[in-house]
C-alpha cells in the first residue's frame, strides 16, 4: 500500500489518529507518551525516535513500518497490495484477527515468490485429464495428494455419504 504523501510524520500521525477516531489524549495514553509531547510531534515541533514511533503505531493499530517509512527511517519496500490495505482498514475485526489474516496472506505471497510454478504450467496441468486410478492407486486423489491413513478413514466412515438409498437412515437424512 503506497503511503499517502503528507508534509511530515506529525501530519501523518494526526491523519491516522483522526481516521481511527481516537483523541489525542487516548493515543497519548495508549502510546505511553504525554499529551503535550504527542501534540508537539503532530505539529512538527518534535521528531520522535523509532521507539516512540513504535509505541504510537501500536496505539493506532497500524504497522510500525508505515510510520518508519513516513518518518524517513527506512525506505519503502514492495508496496502492499489492495488486500493488505483492505484488511488493515477493516475495523470490524480485532487486531489479532487482522494480524492472522495478514500473516496468512503474506505466507501465500512468499510461497508464490519462492518457486511456485508459473500460471501457464498450472493451466496446462489442469487441462490434461487425470489417469483413472488402478489397483493400489485407487486411494490416491486426482491431485496427487497423499491418502489418509486407514484409521482416519475408518473414523470418517459414519459421516460419509450413503452409496445407495437403501442404506439411508432417518439420522443420516437429518444431517
Amino acid at each position: 500500500m503506497a503511503l499517502p504523501k503528507v508534509g511530515s510524520i506529525g501530519e501523518y500521525i494526526r491523519e491516522q489518529r483522526t481516521h481511527a477516531k481516537i483523541s489525542l489524549r487516548q493515543l497519548a495514553a495508549a502510546a505511553g507518551v504525554s499529551n503535550p509531547y504527542l501534540s508537539q510531534i503532530e505539529r512538527g515541533l518534535r521528531k520522535p525516535s523509532a521507539e516512540i514511533l513504535n509505541q504510537i503505531a501500536k496505539g493506532l493499530h497500524i504497522s510500525s513500518q508505515a510510520l518508519y517509512v513516513q518518518a524517513g527511517l527506512i525506505e519503502e519496500r514492495e508496496p502492499d497490495s489492495d488486500v493488505l490495505a483492505a484488511i488493515r482498514a477493516d475495523h470490524l475485526i480485532t487486531e489479532r484477527q487482522r494480524q492472522v489474516l495478514i500473516d496468512i496472506y503474506e505466507s501465500f505471497r512468499r510461497e508464490n515468490r519462492n518457486g511456485a510454478p508459473d500460471e501457464e504450467a498450472l493451466t496446462s496441468q489442469k487441462a490434461r485429464p487425470a489417469p483413472e486410478p488402478q489397483g493400489s492407486d485407487a486411494n490416491i486423489s486426482p491431485e496427487g495428494e497423499t491418502p489418509l491413513p486407514e484409521g482416519y478413514l475408518a473414523a470418517l466412515k459414519p459421516y460419509a455419504a450413503p452409496v445407495d438409498s437403501e442404506n439411508v437412515t432417518p439420522e443420516s437424512k437429518e444431517g
